[in-house]
Formats: structure tokens, C-alpha cells, sequence
């Protein structure tokens, strides 16, 4: 300031015929010392500040007189105080850093002037910024009113241009300063309509003064003129045009920092004006700060606060799986619908693939090997047997109890088929019905296989040969047709009141849907198991109890083994089957079929196509019967 009064008062096109002078006085930031300043101005004193002492003041006027126009004061806090005071003296105040928006208001401040824009436009500003870039949250900080006086002044200030923007999250509760006055100064100038002796007493001074006054703030509103830079000046009420720079930090890849300035908005309705130039300051190894806490959270993140910190400082998140976020700044993610599931990224829902057994992935490939292999090895036996049907090996015990039950056990491999591939109303009815008609087939012959040795050894005593009799080849091929027909009738009234339906399990988590035969009848299912179950363990009963024949082929002996290995694999089977998900399950159940077929036809049929190939010297009657 005493620069430019020189130079105003060296230039006599400036200002014609007219000196000016001054007196400089420090507050030293405090608003009860600036009050007391201007006071001091106004009567002519020359203290301030207590003991600092008075800064140099020009040469046309010195201490002890009163002066026209106070400029001041440093903060929009003691310029309301000072317009209060000095108001009722129409008294000039012009201040270089006052921003405040009350102050604006000609009723409550009709002597107050400044050279700094309303913080207004500044907020303006920033919304203009905040449309044009779709900014989606805002930290606008700024300094705390005077309370009680100037209220939310500041605050109302700041909101009101933001108020167009949609979808603008806009804290405002964060300061960065806090200028509070002494207590006894708030007393003193309150905002009440009460009696203010402060104002009375002011109110008292020199009238040809106040005169002088009138006559400056009435020249003060018609100032207009155009700086040597080209930057018109001039006074709306008690406002200036505004004019701010919008300006980018940016960092080159190669650790410059640069300013660049992409345009500037001028006057008091904002016009914008495009224009760009560059400042560039070499960083080094420093690291440039950047103005915010957190970067905006991608796609596929939400934000989560800390506790704690502002709440511009937080941490992204990666949606779980099944959720998901498709933009910037999310607070949250959003679950997927029932048959759709998240992407890799998080980022959308994409429909759930259907996911079932099928032939073309190695564990579909792999068991439906082992099930075709089984199937050609019985094939092999049954060629082998019938080649050899009439050696005793093969007629002991009925061969045509021997072939039937290589056909059942054909079957149970065959049956496993069914359950692989993409499951149809057809393959859900028939695999069931299939799987428990072959087992039951299969241990009805090797049932009857039994009771027929039980029934030999005993028609070999005295009196039991009516027994045999009895027992013939008709009754036992009625006895497999029986024990097969009662699970054909379960299988018939299981699958015409609930039969088993495909069905898509969305219960399962991941990107896949499985697509497997749902049981719509426990019970059916439980029946089928459990006929089964009780066949083998009658089985298992009979050949234990004729495992220690005299003979040197007694089959009950195997078909004891084969029981055992049976009832293992199927007991095991329960709760693997119930534990497995998906398409595990129909694994599980295609494994404990081909592993418990495997063990009828290695145990029943692999010692006899020994004797029959490798030993054939032992395929007498003679071997036999032999004790």
C-alpha cells in the first residue's frame, strides 16, 4: 500500500491536484486491537498494538489527525466488527482480504468495500468446475464465521451455488482456520436489536466529519477506471469483478512438476475464458503432494470409511463374489440377480453357465472309461463261459444262474452311463430305475446262487434229498424273478407320484449353474437304497454261513468276499453322496457303482476263468468234490 500511494502521489495524471497520505497501524491479527486501531485513527491517537510501536507513515499526515477512509481490516471477522463501528459515521472501509458474502448486504454494511472477491464467486466457480466434470463429491473448505454475529453467513455462502448439481456429496464441516475473538469483544458488539453503547458513543462523533465521510463513500461507488495491465476496476455495491485463474498441477514423466493454467473465468457473471500457458519447476527426487486423502475408488470396489479420519480418507474394497459396482466412488456393491453372478472384475453380472457331468471333461471322460471297460471284461467272461459251459466248473451251481447274473452285472456298468451327460426329464426317470433293477437283478442271483449250495450240502445227508428236489432250476429262476419284481413295482409307484425332475441349484456360489436330477421323493429313493441294502445283507448272511462247506470250489466263499466288498462301498457311499455338491454327487454314485460291480464280477468270476484258462487240469468233477 505505501508503494502504490507513492507512486499515485509521483504521477500527477493519476490523481490531479490531490496528496495523499497515511497512517499505518499494526493489529497484530487480533480483532479487539484492530477495533481499538481504528478508533484510534478516528480521534487522532497514536498507540496500537500496545507496545509495538507505530509502523512509518507518509510525510502529509501526521499523528493527532483524523483520517477519512480505514482500510482494513485483514479478515472478514474484524471487517464486521469495524463496518459496525464506524457505520453510523459513514466512515469508508476497504478491505484487501475480506471474502465473506454477509458483507455484501448494503443494509447491514452500507460503508464497506473491498478489492477481493466474494467468496461467492468463488464457490460458483467451483460448481461450473463441478458440472463440467461430473464430480460426484466435494470438500469445499473454508473459515468459520464470527459466531454469534455473522451466523452461517460463510457457510450459506459456500452451499448455494451447489445446489443445481445432482448427485454432489458436499461435506462442509471442515475449517481450515477458526479466528475467535475475545469474549468481552463478542458482548460487546452483539447482533441483538438491544442498545449498544459502542454504537451510541461512535454515533456521537464530529458531524463534519461524518459529512466528508458521506461525500467519499458516495465517489467510492462510482470508481471505475482500467489498470495498466488492462484489468478493469470497478465497485458493484461492495463487491469487485471477480477473476480467478483455473490452474492444473501435473507431474511429467520425467519428475517435473508443472502449472498449467487452462483458463480463467472474469467479471461478476463468470465468463469463461480459455487459455493455456505453463510453469514448470524441476521436482528432482521430491515427491509431489497431491491435494486429496484417497483416490476414487474403481469399478469393482466400494468405498469403506476409517475410523476415525476425514471423511474424504478411505480404503476400496473389492466386491465379494456374486456382487458387484459398475462405477466410480461407490459406497456400496450390489448383489447380483438368482441366475447371474459377477464377472472377474467385479464390475457386472453375467449369466450363470449350466455346469453338469459331462462326457467331455476328464472326470466324465474317465469314469466313463472305467464303465465301458467293465462292461467289455463281463463280456469277455460271458464268451468265456459259454465257450466252456458244459466243464464242471462252469455247470456247478447252475450256469444259467452263473449267465444271468454276468448280464446283471453288464447292466450295473452300463447303468452308470445314464447319469453322465446334460440331465433330461427321460435320463432322470430312467437312471434310477435302471441303477435299482440291475443291483437288485444282480444280487437275487447271487442270493439264489447261494441257498442253492446251502440246499446241496444239506440234501447230501440222510433224509434231505427232497430238499434239492424241491429247490429246482424253475423255482430258482421264479425266486430272481420275485426278489427282481418288488423293486420294479417300487421303482413304478416311486417314478409315476414324484419322479426325479432336473433342476438348476442356484444355491451354490460361483459363475456356474449345476444342472443335476433333484429328488422331488426322498422316500422313493430311500426305498430303492434300502430294498438294495437288504438283499446284500441277506446275501452277505447266507454265504457266511456256508463259507466253511467241504469242498474245494465252494462259492459261497467269494460270493462272501464280494458282500463284504458290496456293503462297504455302498455304506461308504451315504455320506459322501449327501456331502458332495453338484455334479460331485452324480460322481460319487457313478463311482460306488462301478466300484461295487467291479467287486461281484472279480470276486465271483475271476477264480473260475482262472481254473477254466490257466489250470484246466483242475476243471474235473473229481477236483472238485474232493474233500
Amino acid at each position: 500500500m505505501a508503494f502504490a500511494v507513492d507512486e499515485i502521489n509521483r504521477n500527477s495524471a493519476l490523481l490531479p491536484g490531490v496528496r495523499l497520505s497515511y497512517r499505518i497501524l499494526d493489529s497484530c491479527g487480533r480483532h479487539p486491537w484492530a477495533l481499538r486501531g481504528a478508533l484510534s485513527l478516528l480521534g487522532g491517537e497514536s498507540r496500537s498494538c500496545e507496545s509495538t510501536a507505530t509502523l512509518p507513515q507518509s510525510e502529509g499526515r501526521r499523528g493527532g489527525q483524523s483520517v477519512p477512509l480505514v482500510i482494513g481490516g485483514a479478515s472478514s471477522t474484524s471487517s464486521i466488527i469495524l463496518c459496525r463501528v464506524l457505520a453510523p459515521l459513514y466512515l469508508p472501509l476497504i478491505s484487501y482480504l475480506a471474502s465473506c458474502p454477509c458483507l455484501s448486504d448494503r443494509r447491514q454494511f452500507p460503508n464497506f468495500f473491498r478489492t477481493i472477491p466474494s467468496d461467492v464467486y468463488q464457490a460458483k466457480t467451483m460448481a461450473r468446475l463441478v458440472m463440467h466434470f461430473n464430480w460426484t463429491w466435494l470438500l469445499p473448505p473454508f473459515a468459520a464465521p464470527l459466531p454469534p454475529c455473522s451466523g452461517s453467513e460463510t457457510l450459506e455462502g459456500v452451499q448455494s451455488p451447489f445446489t443445481d448439481t445432482s448427485q454432489l456429496r458436499v461435506t462442509y464441516n471442515v475449517y481450515l482456520a477458526v479466528y475467535a475473538a475475545a469474549h468481552a469483544l463478542h458482548s460487546l458488539l452483539s447482533c441483538s436489536d438491544g442498545e449498544n453503547p459502542l454504537r451510541n458513543n461512535s454515533s456521537a462523533c464530529a458531524s463534519p466529519h461524518n459529512i466528508n465521510s458521506k461525500e467519499l463513500l458516495h465517489h467510492l461507488g462510482k470508481v471505475n477506471f482500467t489498470t495498466p495491465q488492462g484489468e478493469e476496476f470497478y465497485f458493484q455495491g461492495a463487491d469487485v469483478p471477480a477473476a480467478y485463474d483455473l490452474v492444473n498441477w501435473q507431474t511429467s514423466p520425467e519428475g517435473s512438476l508443472k502449472l498449467v493454467t487452462i483458463g480463467r473465468v472474469k467479471g461478476f457473471d463468470l465468463n469463461f475464458r480459455s487459455e493455456q500457458s505453463v510453469i514448470q519447476w524441476s521436482t528432482g527426487t521430491n515427491q509431489v503432494p497431491i491435494s486429496i486423502c484417497s483416490e476414487s475408488c474403481p469399478p469393482g470396489t466400494r468405498i469403506a470409511r476409517r475410523k476415525g479420519e476425514p471423511v474424504c480418507c478411505f480404503d476400496c474394497v473389492r466386491c465379494a463374489e456374486g456382487e458387484f459396482s459398475n462405477q466410480t466412488g461407490s459406497t456400496k456393491c450390489k448383489r447380483c440377480p438368482t441366475e447371474f453372478w459377477s464377472n472377474a472384475n467385479q464390475t457386472a453380472c453375467i449369466l450363470r453357465k449350466v455346469d453338469f457331468l459331462s462326457f467331455k471333461e476328464t472326470m466324465g471322460i474317465i469314469l466313463t472309461t472305467v464303465a465301458v471297460s467293465g462292461a467289455v471284461v463281463t463280456n469277455v467272461v460271458f464268451v468265456v463261459f459259454l465257450w466252456y459251459r458244459k466243464t464242471p466248473v462252469v455247470r456247478a451251481n447252475n450256469s444259467e444262474l452263473s449267465f444271468l447274473l454276468l448280464l446283471s452285472i453288464k447292466l450295473c456298468f452300463l447303468c452308470s452311463l445314464v447319469f453322465i451327460g446334460r440331465p433330461s426329464v427321460w435320463s432322470c426317470h430312467f437312471q434310477q430305475a435302471a441303477f435299482g433293477i440291475s443291483f437288485v437283478l444282480c444280487l437275487s442271483c447271487l442270493q439264489v446262487k447261494t441257498i442253492v449250495v446251502l440246499a446241496a450240502f444239506r440234501s447230501a445227508r440222510p433224509g434231505g434229498g427232497a430238499l434239492m428236489k424241491w429247490f429246482g432250476a424253475g423255482r430258482q429262476r421264479g425266486s430272481v424273478c420275485f426278489f427282481t419284481s418288488i423293486q420294479v413295482v417300487i421303482c413304478i409307484i416311486w417314478l409315476s407320484l414324484s419322479p426325479p425332475v432336473p433342476q438348476r441349484d442356484l444355491g451354490l456360489k460361483g459363475s456356474k449353474v449345476n444342472l443335476q436330477c433333484a429328488m422331488a421323493s426322498v422316500v422313493g429313493f430311500s426305498l430303492v437304497l434300502g430294498y438294495i441294502g437288504l438283499l446284500a445283507c441277506i446275501c452277505l448272511l447266507l454265504a457266511f454261513m456256508a463259507r466253511k462247506l467241504p469242498d474245494n470250489f465252494n462259492e459261497a466263499k467269494f460270493i462272501t468276499f464280494s458282500m463284504l466288498i458290496f456293503c462297504a462301498v455302498w455304506v461308504a457311499f451315504v455320506p459322501a453322496y449327501v456331502s458332495s455338491p453338484g455334479k460331485f454327487a452324480v460322481a460319487v454314485e457313478i463311482f460306488a457303482i462301478l466300484a461295487s460291480s467291479y467287486g461281484l464280477l472279480l470276486c465271483i468270476f475271476a477264480p473260475k476263468c482262472f481254473i477254466i484258462l490257466l489250470r484246466p487240469e483242475k476243471n474235473t468233477k473229481k477236483y472238485l468234490m474232493g474233500r
